[in-house]
C-alpha cells in the first residue's frame, strides 16, 4: 500500500474544506496527522469518519439547545451534593469545590468564598527552587504578627516592643534593619529605634485604650508582599519540571507586575478580577475552564458545547451577568417567562400596573398558555393553498375524462 506523503495529505484536506468542515478543525487534523506514518486507505478512513462525525455533531434547525444545555449542567449538578462540598487542594489549602463552586460561577458572585492563584514563572525562574522562592517571597503577604514571637505594652514608659524571630525574618527575605522605616507612621509624635532583634515604638500616647488599638493595627500590618495574598505554596507541577505558586487570595493585577511570573498562563479563579483586568473574552474563558474544571473533578462529563452556551449567554452584554432573577431571568422581555422563574405575583402585579405586552414568542410562555412551542416541528408553520388545490383537481379531473 502506498504511504501518505504531504502533497496528497493537503489534497484530502482542501477536499475536507470544500465538504463544509471549518478551517480551525483542518488546522489541527494536519497537526495530529503530519508526522504520523499513515497508508492511504488509513487516511482516507479517518478522514471519512471526521466528516461523518462532524455532520453528526451538527445542531439541527429549531432545536431548542438552550433547554437541552440546561439540563445537561442541571441534572449531573444533583449528583455533585452526594459528593463532599471541599477537599484538600493543595496540603492545608480548602478550595470551593463542587456544587457550591458551580452554583458561584453561574450566579457571577462577587467574590467566590476561597479565592486563588495558580501563578506560573518564566524562563530562568520555574526551573530552580531557589529562584522560584524569591518570587514567592516578593508575592507573598507578610504582617508583624507572622514574623514577631511576641508584641508587648510598656505601660511604665507608654511604649510597644515588638520581639522578632530572626530565623523566619531570614527566611522571608526581611531585613529588620529596614522594618522602622516601614512603621514610622505608627510613632506619632514620638520615636521608633531598634535594638538587636527588638523594635521599640514611643507613639507618644498616654492612654490605654489607644495604646491597645495602635498595637493591634501594627500586628496586622503589612510589611512585604502583595495585599490580597493570605499565603502562597511553592510546589512542583504536576504536568511538567517546573515551580508553581498556589496562592490563598487573589491580587492579579498586582502579581502579573512582579518580575519572574509568566503573566501568559498566570490565572485567578476570581472571574470578575479577570474581566476588569483582562476583559469579557478572557472572563468568558474563565467561565468554561472553572466549570469544566469543576465537573471533570466531580467525575462528571457534560458536553463543552453544553457550556460554551452558558458561557456566551451570561456575556453576551459584554459584562458578566448571573442567570438568575437578578440577571438573566429576571431580564428578559417576556412577562410570562419572568413569572415562570421566580417571584411570580410581583411580575405579574408590575407588568399589569405598567401596562406590558405579551407576545408569546418564546417556550415558557407558550407553556404555561398550552400552545404549541416554537421549536422543533412548532417552529414551522404550513399553510394550505385552495385555489391553487382546486386548479390542481380540476387538472386531474380533465385529464382522468379524457
Amino acid at each position: 500500500m502506498a504511504k501518505v506523503t504531504l502533497k496528497l495529505l493537503e489534497e484530502r484536506l482542501i477536499e475536507l474544506q470544500v465538504d463544509g468542515i471549518p478551517l480551525d478543525l483542518i488546522e489541527k487534523i494536519r497537526d495530529r496527522i503530519k508526522d504520523e506514518d499513515l497508508e492511504e486507505e488509513q487516511l482516507e478512513y479517518l478522514l471519512n469518519k471526521i466528516f461523518i462525525n462532524f455532520h453528526n455533531a451538527i445542531v439541527e434547525s429549531s432545536e431548542p439547545v438552550g433547554t437541552v444545555a440546561a439540563q445537561s449542567i442541571g441534572e449531573p449538578g444533583t449528583q455533585m451534593t452526594l459528593r463532599t462540598f471541599h477537599y484538600a487542594g493543595v496540603e492545608e489549602f480548602s478550595v470551593t469545590q463542587g456544587l457550591p463552586r458551580l452554583i458561584e460561577i453561574v450566579d457571577a458572585r462577587r467574590f467566590p468564598a476561597t479565592p486563588a492563584m495558580d501563578i506560573f514563572l518564566e524562563k530562568g525562574y520555574r526551573e530552580s527552587e531557589d529562584k522560584a522562592i524569591q518570587v514567592h517571597n516578593r508575592i507573598e503577604q507578610i504582617r508583624i504578627e507572622q514574623i514577631a514571637s511576641d508584641v508587648d505594652l510598656d505601660f511604665i514608659d507608654w511604649k510597644i516592643v515588638i520581639h522578632f524571630i530572626p530565623e523566619i525574618c531570614e527566611t522571608k527575605g526581611i531585613d529588620i534593619e529596614k522594618i522602622p522605616e516601614v512603621l514610622k507612621r505608627y510613632k506619632k509624635k514620638g520615636t521608633i529605634k531598634r535594638e538587636g532583634n527588638s523594635i521599640i515604638i514611643d507613639p507618644g500616647i498616654e492612654d490605654l485604650q489607644n495604646l491597645q488599638k495602635l498595637r493591634e493595627k501594627i500586628l496586622k500590618k503589612v510589611i512585604k508582599g502583595i495585599r490580597g495574598i493570605k499565603r502562597g505554596l511553592l510546589t512542583p507541577s504536576e504536568l511538567s519540571h517546573e515551580w508553581v505558586i498556589k496562592t490563598e487570595g487573589t491580587n492579579l493585577q498586582s502579581v502579573v507586575q512582579i518580575e519572574g511570573v509568566d503573566i501568559t498562563r498566570t490565572v485567578s479563579n476570581h472571574i470578575h478580577e479577570i474581566e476588569k483586568l483582562y476583559g469579557i473574552e478572557a472572563a468568558r474563558n474563565m467561565i468554561i475552564k472553572e466549570s469544566q474544571k469543576v465537573l471533570e473533578q466531580q467525575g462528571l462529563d457534560v458536553d463543552l458545547r453544553h457550556l460554551l452556551i452558558l458561557a456566551d449567554l451570561m456575556c453576551v452584554t459584554g459584562s458578566i451577568q448571573s442567570i438568575g432573577r437578578h440577571g438573566i431571568s429576571g431580564s428578559k422581555s417576556s412577562v410570562f417567562a419572568r413569572a415562570a422563574f421566580e417571584v411570580t405575583v410581583n411580575q405579574l402585579l408590575d407588568a399589569g400596573l405598567y401596562g406590558e405586552e405579551e407576545r408569546l414568542l418564546g417556550i415558557p410562555e407558550n407553556v404555561i398558555i398550552g400552545q404549541v412551542i416554537p421549536m422543533g416541528s412548532g417552529r414551522v408553520n404550513i399553510r394550505f393553498d385552495l385555489d391553487e388545490n382546486l386548479r390542481l383537481l380540476r387538472e386531474l379531473e380533465k385529464s382522468n375524462n379524457s
